[in-house]
């Protein structure tokens, strides 16, 4: 029966020397990896719902680096490491909100300034102990006054990157 001889087409192939070594020529490529690799499949898995997640931006408190619609993974274990740096861009729960009062909210601000810190915004720029801090992420000057803030310790100072738009610190 000459339909189930293999085609010239099909042997060229298999004899053609850079597909030889290709691992899906063999099925074994698609078997179930087995008790093992079910193991590493939950590791991985829950490795990553522990120090990651999805975010999807809502505002546009940080445009310009940040759109309306985007989507980011949000990557959580960092902070076990080391200590949040200034221009670190980081989400955090509405502290405002009280527990309870159905889903809570996430803000993504970005770090301007960290403990021990004195933070001023006047004159449309960003004064962080005292000194002009140039910011070229920004959508705009802010056309807002606030009052000379002492950071204090375990806390950090966040604004959003267009700071006109923006519920942060400086409320």
């Amino acid at each position: 029966m000459s339909f189930l001889r293999p085609s010239a087409l099909s042997q060229l192939l298999i004899t053609y020397t850079s597909l030889q070594w290709m691992p899906c020529q063999s099925w074994g490529f698609f078997r179930w990896p087995g008790f093992d690799g079910f193991l590493r499949l939950l590791v991985m898995f829950l490795l990553w719902t522990m120090l990651s997640e999805i975010r999807f931006i809502p505002s546009s408190s940080m445009y310009p680096t940040l759109r309306v619609g985007d989507r980011i993974i949000v990557e959580k274990g960092s902070y076990y490491i080391r200590s949040p740096a200034i221009n670190d861009i980081v989400t955090f729960w509405d502290p405002t909100q009280k527990p309870g009062d159905g889903e809570r909210n996430v803000f993504i601000k970005r770090i301007v300034a960290k403990a021990g810190d004195w933070v001023e915004i006047n004159h449309g720029s960003l004064y962080v102990n005292g000194i002009a801090k140039d910011e070229d992420f920004i959508a705009g000057p802010p056309t807002y006054v606030s009052a000379l803030t002492y950071v204090p310790k375990g806390h950090v100072y966040v604004l959003g990157d267009n700071r006109n738009k923006s519920y942060d610190s400086h409320f």
